[in-house]
């Protein structure tokens, strides 16, 4: 892998000439979840430094749980409050762009360079970028591989292919105790995000080159029939399972297989036999992923944009961000040696790594959560068998044209 040349120096001379431009003021820094995962502490560890280079300036970080902080970060910026820079989904950044609500993230052609354009790419519409990349995550199967075994399937050869996935699925279901297939169907944002996963690998989107929606193709019904052909082998009332519930049984050894990121090595135990393999592909696609990053917004009209954006940076630096990274157990955002120095102690990463070139981005459009809703809808309709996939992805596309 190509080594990228740090730009730690040009976030210091950004957060050191801060400190002369502005008067003493707090910058209030909105982060989703707890201050409980182990990234936490090598971030705040990152911000010290910050504030210890600008003195000027505290930094008040203020945790609010998923499902609330991205919508307080919008919230006060609306009501003339705005955050100086918040914890977002990148898939928000259009909207908030759209609003006026967030300035545009300049960045040096080094600093361009150090992303892998499908990461840029998600932060980025109309020839900006309007945040920096904080947390990324690319997704592959997982599978126990005692119950494929007792199953009677050779655990060293998972599925590589729709059929496959839908063979192994029914073949643990009928011969072990398990569910075979562990499906997010629960009105949550996962749910969509996990048949992105399976739609990019059969060579499907929901937004195309000119903006327009195009999920009502021959790909799409496709991924929706298989969602409706592995609902009878998936865990009970799978419209009550988000992904984190599924890791549960998952780490139960409840379901043999499921997709999701990395850190789900962190939450099974040791005696879990699990393996990893790509997300299997469908008939008109190869094996791909949902690219999805979190990223660090910088709002407008909080006074301090400035300061707030040589924070991001210093953040987001090379070797502070991998930093972060590792700790979280996310997906590295950049290539570089400690990408390679991972691979060489874990060879577990190579199957997230790997994928980056051929995953498939989170749709930016203006109303993200009508979306959401729209597609999550589909594939509820279709596990409840209340409607045909064909159907499904007809009047998801109908109900999507709206949202432009």
């Amino acid at each position: 892998m190509k080594k990228l040349t740090s730009i730690l120096g040009a976030a210091v001379v950004a957060g050191t000439s801060a400190t002369g431009a502005f008067a003493a003021e707090p910058l209030h820094m909105i982060m989703c979840g707890d201050d409980t995962t182990p990234g936490i502490p090598v971030q705040q560890g990152f911000i010290d430094e910050w504030v210890e280079q600008n003195p000027d300036f505290t930094v008040n970080v203020e945790y609010v749980p998923w499902g609330q902080c991205q919508e307080k970060s919008m919230t006060l910026a609306s009501a003339g409050n705005p955050p100086a820079l918040a914890y977002m989904g990148s898939r928000t950044l259009k909207q908030l762009a759209t609003n006026g609500l967030i300035v545009p993230v300049d960045l040096t052609d080094e600093e361009k360079a150090s992303y892998a354009a499908p990461i840029l790419g998600t932060v980025s519409f109309d020839g900006k970028a309007w945040g920096l990349p904080r947390a990324f995550s690319t997704k592959a199967l997982f599978y126990n591989k005692a119950l494929f075994r007792e199953a009677g399937l050779d655990p060293e050869s998972p599925p590589t292919t729709f059929d496959e996935l839908l063979a192994a699925a029914k073949a643990v279901t009928e011969n072990t105790g398990a569910a075979g297939y562990g499906m997010a169907a629960a009105s949550f944002d996962n749910t969509m995000h996990q048949f992105l996963n399976l739609m990019y690998s059969n060579g499907g989107q929901v937004v195309d080159e000119d903006g327009n929606f195009a999920f009502d193709s021959e790909n799409n019904i496709q991924t929706m029939t298989l969602v409706q052909n592995l609902a009878p082998y998936s865990e009970p009332g799978p419209v009550a399972y988000n992904r984190g519930k599924l890791e549960t049984l998952f780490a139960e050894q409840k379901i043999s297989m499921m997709i999701d990121g990395h850190w789900l090595l962190d939450r099974i135990p040791d005696d879990v036999e699990w393996g990893i393999t790509p997300v299997p592909a469908g008939p008109m696609g190869s094996s791909s992923s949902l690219l999805i990053t979190d990223s660090l917004a910088v709002f407008k009209n909080s006074g301090v944009e400035e300061a707030a954006l040589s924070l991001a940076k210093y953040l987001t630096d090379p070797d502070h961000q991998m930093a972060f990274d590792i700790a979280e157990g996310y997906t590295p955002i950049r290539e570089g040696k400690a990408v390679d120095d991972l691979l060489a102690g874990d060879a577990s990463w190579s199957t997230f790594i790997d994928i980056v070139s051929k995953g498939g981005p989170e749709p930016l459009v203006n109303d993200y959560v009508a979306m959401q809703d729209a597609i999550v809808e589909a594939i509820q309709g279709v596990v409840l068998g209340e409607v045909e996939p064909d159907e499904a992805v007809e009047v998801a596309q109908e109900e999507l044209e709206y949202v432009q």
